[in-house]
């Protein structure tokens, strides 16, 4: 018995909608690093590139449990002495949802090239609209079924 492969011509690429409106914040994000990752599918390789694209909508709408809002604190680093930032969950969901969902799903995806290649699938939008709206209606349930 020969052990399986996954070869790049078998992987076949997807659209996923997740709406965030009303959903934890670290629930989605391992719902959306697992579809990204490929994780759901049967031909899933550790060491290759076979997830989806996901798409998340309603990004200011999401929420966090306990006291997060006030005590969660994103920082960075300019390089420069003195130079560290801090900004808290609060703030950064008034200024732009979109960087506290990516900045989640990001931190559980593979932290290396496979990684950054990874999460270029991810889009996160504000609102519900989106330009991905051709993409994702050809995989909804009900399109499928009238194709058979």
């Amino acid at each position: 018995m020969k052990t399986y492969s996954t070869k790049a011509s078998e992987i076949k690429r997807q659209w996923h909608v997740i709406d965030a409106s009303g959903k934890i914040l670290g629930r989605l994000a391992t719902q959306a690093a697992s579809l990204l990752m490929g994780k759901h599918k049967p031909i899933f390789t550790r060491h290759l590139d076979v997830g989806d694209f996901v798409v998340v909508i309603n990004a200011d709408k999401v929420k966090v449990t306990g006291n997060k809002v006030n005590q969660k604190l994103y920082h960075r680093h300019s390089g420069y002495p003195g130079g560290l930032k801090s900004i808290s969950l609060e703030k950064m969901m008034h200024d732009n949802p979109t960087r506290v969902i990516e900045h989640a799903v990001k931190g559980m995806l593979p932290h290396n090239r496979l990684g950054a290649s990874i999460i270029k699938r991810l889009k996160v939008y504000v609102s519900e609209a989106h330009p991905h709206i051709g993409q994702t209606k050809a995989t909804e349930p009900s399109q499928r079924k009238r194709e058979k």
